[in-house]
């Protein structure tokens, strides 16, 4: 070691190694989690800037020189034949900039360089191997060398192909195939999921990439099969008679076989095509249906990627462009509870201002008194904080280390803080309620979820406002929306003629809904979306459900007893029946669905692009599935219908040049609901 090297820089290297070991064992090993990703990767920069500043500093031992720690042994080990390296990160356009003058560099050339381009999944990395076109093995990444074997959890994924399918002459199935991809589960699947599990009273997962971790993970592969886990794939390992020349046209390739690749890739692109879709791509992240947390950016060529060839971290022909973090830490200033439509006592930390992916955030949720207390959440606390999408804040974790023993410890109140009637719970849940059936605030939360977008979605008719109707007597329950006077709501705070008028149009616009929507909208107790979808397909009228019995209802496949002990409760209650004579009476229109459902979409097969405004994408897909449709990710000339919302993307080019059919989502809803 050189006697120059201030020592300082020495302590810090040696700190720098020992924190980022210690991270990469919790995250890798114990999905465990103390930092933000943004932090860790300032970390490891830092390091890998010191290294090459002091390169007799080098270790072998380094973090820098390989990736995440040894699998756990819960699970057999394979190892890869082909490493599955990490990849460099980019975090600014001029450092994709200087990716493309560096290949350009180690080329010797000053021409252009095709890249393929891909939203970079923010999920589990996965191996599968395949032998003459079965499934034989599939593995996580683990430390890059060696993963462990998921083999029966894999299998039980939708979207991995058990069998190759060989759909072009021109590409026949190699005989070993080793193709690597993302596993994840779509934001609407994690809000499903984390339903379930406090319904359950079981812990909540901090995020979808969790979640997606924790669900591969399970020895039992039926708990994995129950998880809405998808996966798409983004490239190989080894592979026999593949003659391909560029990396998109493997994607191509793989897709022919049946495997699923991202449909927002953009291929064969310059280097200011990929600045603008990284501009463009970070705009538009929350629009889609799962986290991503940045770009991939690849040369096209195979020859090039060859030439270009890997370091023992990563490959020299990628790179990772990441987004600006979602995840930051601050402390927590107190914790108060909110109550929901059901009842339910909710914690909810207030937090010191933190910006996160450019939005400022000062609340989040701590979902039940269960889950606060398993996290040891207390107010002071440093915590954690994440935000994706349109999902609510949440802390992640409590940072440890930050916390001296001044911190207070949050317990629930015995009595509800809106109405003051005592609180109960019930040992088999792990919510915490008020039964006051007059509670101010729950009433107030009913008539929110009532005017939301998946229920009668009533532009304008937000928590504000209805805190102001209540308070001004106005409204006692939702059944109210609909006999509410125009005249009396001009006179509110911050409401003039125009706003009345334009709620007033909104309600009246309301009026005509689905069964499932209406019954989805009255917030019975375990009746979701998915349960009111079934229920509405059952019965085709209001009395024939009334009529129902809870032996009948139970029956049902995918309800069960739980929902239909619910279900019978709030519509044997007299007042129940009543606010929803008052609600037809105030004009609304119930559109039945027949029970016949190969009647209308028997055998038809849609493809989804865009966004969607008053429905999700899994709610489209499992109402066409229903009701006999079948929907497909990529369009051909079998497609009879291209449902495209807002910001449509390249399959709407080709269902135009096929001759498709396209509908827009009015067309669709009303496709649905004939």
């Amino acid at each position: 070691m050189s006697e120059f090297i201030d020592p300082n820089i020495v302590k810090r290297i040696i700190n720098l190694r020992e924190e980022l070991h210690r991270h990469n064992y919790l995250y890798y090993a114990v999905d465990d989690i103390e930092i933000s990703d943004s932090e860790y990767d300032r970390m490891m920069n830092e390091l890998i800037e010191l290294e090459k500043a002091y390169p007799e500093l080098v270790s072998p031992d380094s973090p820098s020189v390989r990736v995440g720690a040894p699998p756990l042994k819960k699970f057999g080990t394979i190892k890869h034949t082909i490493k599955m390296l990490s990849l460099k990160n980019a975090f600014s356009e001029s450092d994709i900039r200087d990716f493309d003058k560096k290949v350009k560099k180690e080329l010797g050339t000053d021409g252009d360089i095709l890249y393929t381009a891909e939203p970079k999944m923010d999920g589990v990395a996965v191996e599968l191997v395949y032998e003459d076109g079965k499934l034989a093995v599939g593995s996580t990444r683990g430390d890059g060398d060696t993963g462990e074997d998921i083999t029966s959890n894999v299998r039980t994924i939708r979207t991995v192909p058990l069998l190759l399918l060989n759909r072009s002459e021109s590409e026949k199935i190699p005989s070993h195939l080793e193709v690597r991809g993302e596993i994840v589960i779509s934001r609407e699947g994690f809000r499903s999921l984390n339903e379930d599990m406090s319904e359950q009273g079981l812990p909540l997962f901090a995020n979808p990439r969790n979640a997606a971790a924790g669900s591969l993970r399970q020895l039992d592969s039926k708990v994995t099969a129950a998880r809405p886990l998808e996966i798409f794939f983004y490239g190989t390992g080894e592979a026999s008679k593949m003659d391909i020349g560029s990396h998109w046209e493997l994607l191509c390739a793989l897709r022919e076989h049946g495997f699923r690749i991202n449909s927002h890739i953009k291929p064969k692109i310059g280097i200011e095509d990929v600045i603008e879709y990284y501009r463009d791509l970070e705009k538009r992240r929350y629009e889609l249906p799962y986290d991503i947390d940045g770009m991939v950016v690849k040369v096209d060529s195979l020859i090039l990627q060859i030439q270009l060839g890997s370091t023992a971290k990563w490959p020299q022909w990628a790179i990772a462009c990441k987004f600006k973090a979602i995840q930051e830490t601050t402390k927590i200033l107190d914790i108060s509870v909110q109550v929901g439509r059901t009842g339910a006592l909710t914690p909810v930390a207030h937090l010191e201002t933190v910006n996160i992916g450019g939005v400022n955030v000062n609340r989040a949720t701590l979902h039940n008194e269960d889950e606060a207390r398993r996290k040891d959440i207390r107010i002071g606390d440093t915590v954690l904080v994440q935000r994706a999408g349109d999902v609510i804040p949440e802390i992640i974790k409590v940072i440890d280390t930050a916390r001296n023993g001044d911190k207070k410890v949050f317990n629930m109140p015995e009595n509800c803080p809106s109405c003051s009637f005592p609180v109960v719970r019930d040992e088999k849940e792990a919510s915490v309620r008020c039964n006051n059936e007059f509670c101010p605030a729950k009433i107030k939360a009913q008539v929110e979820h009532f005017a939301s977008k998946r229920a009668f979605d009533i532009d304008g008719l937000g928590e504000k406002l209805i805190g102001q109707l209540f308070d001004n007597g106005l409204l006692s329950s939702y059944a109210d929306i609909f006999y509410l006077d125009k005249k009396k709501i001009e006179g509110l705070g911050g409401m003039g003629v125009k706003s009345a008028e334009n709620l007033a149009e909104a309600i009246e616009k309301s009026k005509s809904i689905s069964f499932a929507r209406f019954l989805y909208a009255l917030g019975i107790r375990h009746v979701g979306e998915h349960i009111a979808e079934i229920i509405s397909l059952k019965y085709g009228s209001l009395e024939s459900l009334f009529s129902a019995t809870f032996d009948e209802l139970k029956e049902i496949k995918g309800i069960g007893p739980v929902a239909a002990q619910n279900l019978m409760e709030f519509l044997s209650r007299e007042k129940n029946r009543k606010k929803i004579d008052r609600i037809l009476k105030g004009g609304v229109k119930i559109l039945f669905e027949k029970n016949n459902k190969k009647a209308t979409l028997d055998g038809k097969v849609f493809v989804l692009t865009g966004i969607l405004d008053t429905m999700t994408r899994n709610e489209a897909v499992k109402r066409i599935k229903m009701l006999g449709g079948k929907v497909s990710e990529s369009v051909s000339k079998k497609t009879d219908y291209l449902a495209a919302g807002k910001s449509p993307g390249s399959k709407l080019e080709k269902a135009m040049a096929l001759g498709v059919e396209i509908i827009d989502e009015n067309t669709l809803r009303a496709i649905l609901e004939a």
